[in-house]
């Protein structure tokens, strides 16, 4: 007996493994009794057991190890597991082995034959149960300890990772390698619960590579770990899989997997998600292994949390990046189709969106696509027509005017749901671009992925289309602007243009018929009557030159020439009437809207006005290119000037001359300098010392006076 106990406690004293340890007690017990059999079994929380070590005397039958029973299969054993004490049933006698004051196990013996036990078998093998439980317990404190070392240095690793914020896809790859060295277990997965009620396959580890592609879509129906974990939000677990439901039950029996451990991972308050350990062996994972977990879970939910904050912040600056240069077309008066092309542009890389699209509601119930990002050529058709109804996004949008999503478009029906499943989108939101209270269109970000968009792309494409409804506004008030100054300058045109008609066939002919009667009357004056017929001629030279300025003043109001002939001939009579020596350049080709050749007229016939006035120059360079889209006017000379387009300076204002008193005459005091092209049109500051001179539209110039002409000073 005491032999027996020093090999046994040689055995623990040199830390031999515990199932060798186990093995040899069962041999030493049944040779010491003597038995035939000899059996450990140790006791699991599930009212099961499982052998752990057995001996025979012969070759015979033996205890089988490993596998999991139930008590009601031993009655012995289910005897000492209510009592606690040591018993005999027939040939047959176990103690209890009693650990830190739990029941940890059964230590028995049994006969084979006919001859029953000896009596005293009880205290004997209780002896041994008292060393093995001693045993026991130094292995399982040593175990304890080595556990905790190996998992806190895999957690050490761990938060590592997280301090240097690795990547999601790299971290969770190795925490679900660190779970299955520390835990001891084969295999670890990693899932994160999706919007739509699928779970979705973040990491998987197992000895013999991964088990599921990572990426993989999970249904939660049916009976598994991953459901019950994420509608109790606490830990699962499911010790034996077979003749459960669902497609998870059916991928885990496919892959040999027998029993599962769940724990939720918690990311700032909700649940994200759940880490899984996954055994094949007939014995469950052991009790204690959701506490061994939750660490990890953790330092995951740690990591996550911080990523996301990190995507978010990354995300809202990209955003905010965004917003303003679309601010920034906004403010610059972009045109619309480059806005649109723009906006579109940035939703389809911020979101991100396979397809990006703008579309314009008409008044005959259709939608009209005026913008269009995304991939393959089959969607990037600008203007393309589609009647409103059925189900899809464009007609729901525009019966709530509010944001919406359709998030398969497998059933969508209609000529906007038929195209765009055409083209492969499976899921898109939308929403609304209100401009001034009424619904002017939408702005879509589509998928062609099977996941739909995230939850917060309505509100993300929100802010896009405010600024488009800014930006449209604004558009359309300049064109109502530019249309009621078209208006009014058409108007006066035709005011001058009644004017001139009414001096020409009335004032002007009045005068030509009392001029000849005057001369008339001066022929028909006696010989003797010198002074009468001087008094006449003088009358008829001072109604000569009366009609000389109102011919002038017509030509002021509205050029006959400019009328007749258009823009060309119209600026070469003004450069032959130029008092300064004028090279000209023009290049237009026939005649241009009048709204267009009217303005560009009066810049010339200002800018060579001024010119003789102020500029004392010697020569001026006009150059005239027209177009059916636009004129650009180029005049320059070589007098002074005063204008500093570099500072923002315009022409400097001189006093003007009391009555009689020519400034420029003036040898005593120079004239000022003043910008030779100065007047009252409203046209831009020319600088004659540019040399590169300067080119304007005339489609937006506007005069607010009369021109000035030189045509009496003379010309060259």
């Amino acid at each position: 007996m005491q032999a027996a106990l020093r090999r046994v406690a040689t055995l623990l004293a040199r830390s031999t493994p515990p199932n060798e340890v186990f093995h040899a007690v069962a041999a030493e017990v049944g040779r010491l009794v003597p038995a035939d059999v000899a059996g450990l079994i140790r006791y699991a929380p599930d009212g099961t057991f499982a052998v752990i070590g057995s001996w025979s005397a012969t070759d015979g039958p033996r205890p089988v190890v490993g596998g999991r029973h139930p008590l009601s299969t031993h009655p012995l054993a289910r005897l000492i597991h209510e009592t606690g004490r040591p018993a005999r049933i027939g040939r047959r006698v176990a103690a209890p082995v009693i650990v830190d004051g739990r029941l940890w196990g059964v230590l028995g013996v049994a006969s084979t034959t006919d001859q029953p036990l000896p009596v005293g078998v009880e205290e004997r093998v209780a002896e041994f149960t008292e060393l093995l439980a001693s045993a026991i317990a130094n292995a399982e404190s040593r175990e304890t300890l080595n556990q905790l070392a190996q998992q806190q240095a895999a957690l050490r690793r761990v938060a590592t990772l997280v301090a240097r914020r690795e990547p999601r896809e790299a971290l969770f790859a190795v925490v679900a390698a660190e779970v299955a060295g520390v835990v001891r277990v084969p295999i670890v997965s990693i899932v994160c619960y999706e919007d739509d009620g699928t779970a979705s396959e973040r990491a998987s580890f197992s000895e013999q590579g991964a088990l599921f592609e990572v990426g993989t879509r999970w249904s939660l129906d049916g009976t598994n770990v991953v459901a019950e974990v994420r509608a109790s939000g606490r830990p699962a677990r499911i010790d034996d899989y077979s003749g459960l439901e669902g497609v998870i039950a059916e991928s885990v029996r496919r892959a040999g997997i027998r029993s599962t451990v769940g724990i939720p991972i918690v990311v700032a308050g909700r649940l994200w998600g759940a880490m899984v350990v996954s055994s094949p062996e007939l014995e469950p994972l052991p009790e204690g292994t959701e506490a061994r977990l939750t660490d990890f879970t953790d330092l995951v939910a740690t990591a996550i949390a911080n990523a996301e904050s990190r995507a978010a912040l990354a995300r809202l600056a990209e955003q905010q990046a965004a917003l303003r240069r679309v601010a920034t077309l906004v403010a610059r008066a972009a045109p619309p189709d480059e806005l649109f092309a723009a906006v579109t542009e940035e939703v389809a890389q911020l979101l991100p969106a396979e397809v990006a699209s703008m579309a314009r509601y008409e008044p005959d119930g259709a939608v009209t696509i005026v913008a269009i990002r995304g991939r393959g050529s089959d969607v990037d058709r600008v203007g393309t027509r589609l009647a409103l109804g059925g189900r899809n996004l464009s007609t729901v949008v525009a019966q709530t005017r509010r944001p919406a999503r359709i998030d398969s478009y497998t059933d969508a029906s209609g000529g906007v749901g038929a195209y765009f499943r055409e083209a492969g989108i499976r899921s898109a939101v939308g929403a609304p671009i209100i401009v001034d209270g009424r619904l002017w269109g939408l702005m879509t970000a589509g998928s062609v992925l099977e996941q739909p968009l995230a939850p917060d792309t309505e509100a993300r494409l929100a802010e896009f289309t405010d600024l488009l409804a800014t930006a449209i506004a604004n558009a359309e008030s300049r064109g109502a602007l530019a249309a009621s100054r078209a208006r009014i300058v058409a108007a006066a045109d035709e005011t001058r243009r009644g004017i001139e008609r009414d001096l020409h066939d009335g004032v002007q002919q009045r005068l030509v018929s009392l001029g000849l009667q005057l001369r008339s009357a001066q022929a028909a004056v006696p010989p003797e009557l010198e002074q009468v017929e001087g008094a006449l001629s003088r009358l008829a030279e001072g109604l000569a030159d009366v009609q000389d300025e109102l011919l002038e003043m017509a030509r002021g109001i509205h050029p006959a020439i400019l009328a007749r002939g258009g823009l060309g001939p119209a600026v070469k009579t003004l450069a032959r009437r130029s008092p300064v020596p004028v090279e000209l350049d023009v290049h237009v080709d026939g005649r241009l809207p009048e709204r267009v050749e009217v303005p560009a007229y009066y810049v010339v016939s200002e800018a060579l006005t001024n010119a003789a006035k102020h500029a004392r120059a010697s020569v001026v360079q006009v150059e005239v290119q027209g177009t059916e889209r636009a004129v650009r006017v180029r005049i320059h000379d070589d007098g002074v000037g005063g204008a500093d387009p570099t500072r923002g300076s315009g022409a400097r204002r001189t006093e003007r001359p009391r009555r009689g008193v020519r400034r420029h005459d003036d040898r005593r005091e120079p004239p000022r300098r003043r910008n030779n092209a100065a007047g009252r049109a409203s046209t831009p500051r020319l600088n004659d010392r540019d040399p590169a001179g300067t080119t304007t539209s005339a489609r937006e110039v506007l005069p607010r006076a009369g021109p000035q002409t030189a045509a009496r000073r003379g010309g060259t």
